[in-house]
């Protein structure tokens, strides 16, 4: 994807730093590591405006330096390719200064407490979903599809996503008349197109606002409806079920309570699809930063947690893995988002929009870095009896 459109407004004139002792010293060796120089001429350099970044990054790590960001106080023309250099070069897992005590009482909070509680369960919705539907409409598809798209044989990001639902169906089998419930629904563009193109009745859940508002606007007139609602109050029964990109809000300590959730509301010749980002990391815990700005108590699940948490519960049918096609969909709302910012500017300022750059291009290169994998898993119940097929879109050559 072309990178462009992407340089944000200088907030602050240069200042170089000629001092390379103290913290100072200390970054510029800890980013050499992955190749990264303060004030360098590469594109992926980091071109510094304020010395106190340096200060930041060891007394906050990963919080402090994407704050320092947020601030202007550093700026990067290929942040996208910074933050992969960084995470290749495992730098998010070499604290240094203060900081290391700061990421492990970050990592014991997650330990000890429940973040993605029943009594927690609509802050992401409140912080991260309603922040206003004019920021989605603007960085998405026309579908507003907000998980990664399917780049097999597409060429831009509308048929990157309109492919992703369609082989989310073929996977689901799905049959006219059937009853499909779609956890964390988002803004209904894969209810409406499961119940345009497929003739399902789809009910929908999500813990965000807007984002009901606006699917039962956009799914008037179709078999389909939403609910404002936890996963873990549902009931009933369902031939198919779906959530896509909702897992990563659910959090380790209820991933049992999910997969019974899923079992007990799903057809015992029922199939339930789960799209999730995941990580081979064996004690990952969100990013500070990301925790505080981005997405509140999330947690991305790694292939060992899952496998523990459907055993006895459902059957693994098929695990598919697209991870790299998330870097070419963040780096396309990104360009989205920069392209259409100034439609926007006045409601969100400038700081909102230094945010959510680097939310958009950190998140890529966590995907082009390979930190992040985009899993696709079919799941039955032990008790179905129908063999199941795996299914992959073809290719378009």
């Amino acid at each position: 994807m072309k990178h462009s459109a992407l340089h944000a407004p200088a907030l602050s004139p240069v200042i170089r730093s000629t001092s390379p002792s103290g913290p100072e010293g200390a970054v510029r060796a800890l980013f050499r590591q992955a190749d990264i120089e303060f004030d360098g001429q590469r594109p992926f350099d980091i071109e510094v405006r304020h010395p106190r970044v340096f200060t930041e990054i060891l007394r906050n790590g990963s919080l402090g330096f994407g704050e320092s960001y947020m601030a202007g106080d550093w700026e990067c023309t290929q942040l996208d390719e910074m933050a992969s250099r960084l995470l290749a070069a495992r730098l998010d897992q070499k604290p240094i200064g203060v900081a290391q005590l700061k990421l492990f009482a970050h990592w014991l909070r997650s330990r000890v407490i429940n973040l993605q509680s029943l009594t927690r369960a609509f802050q992401v919705g409140e912080q991260h979903y309603d922040i206003g539907n004019d920021v989605f409409e603007r960085m998405l598809d026309p579908m507003m599809i907000y998980s990664c798209g399917y780049w097999e044989r597409a060429g831009n990001l509308a048929q990157a996503q309109q492919d992703k639902c369609e082989m989310i169906c073929k996977k689901l089998q799905l049959s006219p008349g059937e009853r499909l419930l779609d956890i964390g629904c988002g803004w209904g563009g894969l209810a409406a197109y499961a119940a345009v193109h497929y003739g399902v009745h789809v009910h929908g859940v999500t813990v965000s606002k807007q984002q009901a508002e606006f699917a039962r606007d956009r799914c008037k007139g179709l078999p389909v409806t939403i609910g404002l609602k936890d996963y873990r109050l549902l009931t009933g029964t369902y031939d198919k079920i779906v959530s896509v990109g909702m897992f990563e809000h659910v959090g380790e300590k209820n991933y049992t309570i999910f997969f019974d959730t899923v079992r007990r509301l799903l057809k015992p010749e029922g199939i339930f699809l789960l799209h999730t980002i995941g990580t081979e990391a064996t004690a990952g815990v969100t990013d500070p930063w990301i925790d505080r700005y981005i997405f509140p108590n999330g947690k991305v699940p790694n292939g060992s947690e899952i496998v523990s948490a459907i055993r006895g519960r459902l059957m693994l049918e098929d695990w598919h893995n697209f991870g790299p096609d998330y870097d070419r969909t963040l780096m396309a709302w990104a360009s989205n988002f920069s392209a259409r910012w100034p439609e926007i500017k006045a409601r969100y300022g400038g700081r909102f929009f230094r945010m959510w750059r680097y939310y958009l291009l950190g998140c890529a290169g966590y995907f082009r870095a390979r930190q992040g994998q985009l899993w696709q898993l079919v799941l039955t119940r032990p008790d179905r009896k129908c063999a199941y097929r795996s299914f992959r879109l073809p290719s378009a050559f």
